[in-house]
C-alpha cells in the first residue's frame, strides 16, 4: 500500500522536484499540493494525506503556524531550508514527527524518511538532531521544558560591525536577537512587529553586511567572518 503525501512549499520549482522524485517510487502517492499553510490545511482536511511535508516560511500563514493543526490530520515531516535550533525546536513542539533539512540528506533518503514518519518513527537531520539532543525526545514533543535561550540577555553585536556596516538602531536590535538564534516569528513577537517587517529589515542587514543567509550574518555580527 502506498504512502499518500501532501506537497507544501510556496516555491513550484520545490515542489515539482519533490513530485518528480516522489513519483519514480511506487510506494509514494502525491495526494494534492499546497502553497501556504492555510491552503495546506484545506488540502489536508479534504485529501487526509499519511504525510504531510511542509515548508516552514511561506507567504501569509507558514508552516509553523499551522502545524498544529496539520498534525491533527496527518504525521507531519517538516522539509525546509531552516535549520535554526529555535525554529527547529518550535516544530517538535508543534508536533512534527520529523524535521528534514534540504541539502542534509540523499534523495534516495527522502522516501525511507516519508516511510518512517507515515509510522510514527522521528527522522531528522543532524541539526535537528542535535536539538532533540538538548531537550527535545522522539515523536515532536518537547521534554519539561523549552530552550530558555530567549530569556537570556542577547549577545552584543560587534560595535566595529555596526559603524561599518552603517546600521540603524532596529537594525542593531534584529541583529541581536538573530545572534540569540531566533526565528523571524519570534523576532516579530519579542518587538511587536510584523514577521514580514522582521524580513524586510533582514533583507537589507543581509544587503549592508553583504551576507548570503543567517549564518554568515551571524558570524559578522559577532566578528568572527573572516573578510567581512
Amino acid at each position: 500500500m502506498s504512502v499518500r503525501v501532501l506537497l507544501v512549499d510556496d516555491n513550484p520549482v520545490v515542489r515539482i522536484g519533490l513530485r518528480s522524485l516522489l513519483e519514480l517510487d511506487d510506494r509514494m502517492d502525491v495526494c494534492g499540493e499546497a502553497s501556504s499553510g492555510q491552503e495546506a490545511v484545506a488540502v489536508a482536511s479534504r485529501e487526509r494525506p499519511d504525510v504531510v511535508l511542509l515548508d516552514v516560511r511561506m507567504p501569509g500563514s507558514g508552516g509553523l503556524d499551522v502545524l498544529p493543526a496539520l498534525t491533527q490530520l496527518s504525521r507531519v515531516l517538516m522539509l525546509t531550508y531552516s535549520d535554526e535550533p529555535a525554529v527547529v525546536s518550535e516544530a517538535l513542539r508543534g508536533g512534527a514527527t520529523g524535521y528534514l533539512v534540504h541539502g542534509a540528506f540523499q534523495s534516495d533518503e527522502l522516501a525511507m524518511a516519508i516511510i518512517d514518519t507515515a509510522e510514527g518513527r522521528p527522522r531528522l537531520s543532524p541539526a535537528a538532531a542535535s536539538v532533540l539532543l538538548q531537550g527535545f525526545h522522539g515523536g515532536g514533543t518537547a521534554v519539561a521544558e523549552a530552550p530558555a535561550t530567549h530569556d537570556r540577555a542577547e549577545p552584543t553585536v560587534v560595535p566595529e560591525v555596526v559603524k561599518q556596516h552603517a546600521l540603524s538602531r532596529r537594525e542593531v536590535e534584529i541583529c541581536r536577537l538573530l545572534v540569540a538564534g531566533m526565528s523571524n516569528g519570534d523576532i516579530a513577537r519579542r518587538l511587536f512587529i510584523e514577521e514580514k517587517t522582521v524580513k524586510n529589515h533582514l533583507n537589507r542587514i543581509f544587503a549592508k553586511l553583504g551576507a548570503a543567509n543567517r549564518a554568515e550574518a551571524i558570524a559578522t555580527c559577532l566578528g568572527t567572518r573572516r573578510g567581512a
